[in-house]
């Protein structure tokens, strides 16, 4: 099948960019069926975003070592130690 560049519009900046013949032979051949919906730049910074994987479920616990109620990402268990953001930056020095 021969392909020819396509004028997509970016879903986020709304920019037109082109979806490269190249590009669609590729998605076809890891069996992706629909087109990007971003551009280059937007796919970028969605990458590096910190809410990429969603927000994380975060539980209280009181720190071992200042006694300070805080909040992990982790389910806090009796036989390891949990600490504050403070406490755990002093204990990697």
């Amino acid at each position: 099948m021969a392909y020819q560049d396509i004028i997509l519009q970016c879903s986020d900046c709304g920019c037109d960019f082109v979806f490269t013949a190249g590009e669609q032979e590729f998605y076809e051949s890891k069996g992706l069926t629909n087109s990007p919906k971003r551009c280059k730049n937007c796919r970028s910074q969605k990458k590096r975003s910190p809410q990429r994987f969603g927000h994380k479920k975060m539980y209280r616990a009181i720190c071992s070592e200042c006694g300070c109620q805080t909040e992990v990402p982790f389910i806090p268990s009796n036989d390891k130690p949990v600490y504050c953001k403070e406490c755990f930056l002093k204990t990697k020095v």
